[in-house]
């Protein structure tokens, strides 16, 4: 166990960054008191011949990006061990690398991963983060010139998880970096899905899709710093929200700096309101230092049901409740069908179709 000894001082909700957060609900996680247990909690279920896995001490691999992020101190401060995913050189994974969890107790706990890819690699990684947790933990991505790596993160965690995760990739030349985030679980999740580039020709493309229900505060900020020449990023969060106090809070980020000639990026976010009593919170920002950009843009919107696809499926012989599912696959259809796993996009969806039971939606 260890305390946090950084005189650190816990966020008190006046912060920008910390603001529709519901500090109460964080577990302990941000106090400075709690005692917290650093744990290597990720294992790979299919271990591959072009995979090195090993655990670390955190003083051999420190991080390899600079974080403000409270919840991401804490992980760096009190783990002794980093678990660290190498792809290998021109490696071509033939099939998804699956990451589990392991050893996650409901106390507080703490993880510090990183999945490095080596030149020209192409893979496919999922992880699936599920059962009961305490969790601040931290991803971080090192993209070699001419690396594709897509990440795929399912967070299904059970009912009164809590979870505080960054996810920050580092993309080099003409490195392609896809992520793709689904929350469907926890009681509160917050995560940081954060990208910079080291190289032209690079490129991220995040998608994600959250469906809150009763009591969920779901939680995505995502920053994107265009922060060399030529370099493309494109992001799409979708989100569904339904019974009392479901909160989802969506933040966008996108930052041009002054020598990010070049840059073409757009970010979107689409909210689903369908039951009273929930709440979408979506604030794209964009700032630009640069002219010289080939596109730049954002979008935000949030609403109820469309009344005509309703009548349109009513009027042909389809009952309301199904209606009303159908229509709700439809809308994540497009993000879910790039997870490319009939297994898990099934999964999904059927977990949906739970929880929309549940609260009469």
């Amino acid at each position: 166990m260890s305390t946090l000894t950084t005189n650190y001082l816990a966020p008190t909700g006046r912060e920008e960054a910390w603001r529709f957060t519901p500090l109460a609900r964080v577990g302990g996680l941000l106090e400075p008191a709690t005692e917290i247990s650093g744990v290597a909690s990720i294992r790979i279920s299919n271990p591959q011949s072009d995979v090195n896995f090993s655990i670390v001490g955190a003083k051999e691999l420190p991080a390899i990006s600079q974080s403000d992020d409270l919840a991401t101190l804490r992980a760096r401060e009190v783990i002794s061990e980093v678990t660290h995913i190498e792809i290998k050189a021109n490696a071509q994974l033939s099939e998804p690398l699956i990451l589990e969890r392991s050893g996650l107790t409901g106390k507080p706990q703490a993880s510090r991963t990183l999945i490095s890819c080596g030149v020209n690699s192409h893979a496919t990684i999922i992880l699936h983060n599920s059962g009961d947790a305490i969790l601040t933990d931290e991803f971080e991505f090192d993209l070699a010139p001419g690396a594709n790596l897509t990440f795929v993160s399912l967070q299904e965690w059970n009912g009164q998880a809590v979870h505080l995760s960054r996810q920050h990739a580092i993309i080099g030349k003409d490195a392609t970096f896809n992520s793709i985030v689904v929350t469907v679980g926890g009681s509160l999740v917050r995560l940081l899905p954060t990208v910079e580039f080291s190289g032209p020709g690079s490129s991220a493309d995040l998608q994600g899709l959250y469906f809150a229900t009763d009591g969920q505060h779901l939680e995505h900020r995502l920053h994107v710093d265009h922060n060399v020449p030529n370099a493309k990023s494109r992001v799409n969060y979708k989100g569904a929200l339904a019974g009392d106090k479901a909160h989802a809070v969506w933040i966008g980020d996108v930052y041009i700096r002054s020598n990010a000639d070049g840059t073409d990026t757009y970010e979107l976010n689409r909210n689903l309101l369908l039951s009273d009593g929930a709440r979408a919170d979506s604030v794209p920002n964009l700032e630009i230092e640069t002219g010289e950009i080939v596109g730049a843009g954002h979008a935000s919107t949030t609403g109820r049901f469309d009344d005509e696809q309703l009548f349109y499926l009513s009027s042909r012989g389809i009952p309301a409740e199904i209606a009303r599912r159908l229509v709700i696959r439809g809308f994540f259809a497009e993000i879910v069908g790039k997870i490319k796993n009939e297994e898990i996009e099934n999964r999904l969806m059927d977990r949906i179709d739970a929880e929309l039971a549940k609260v009469g939606a």
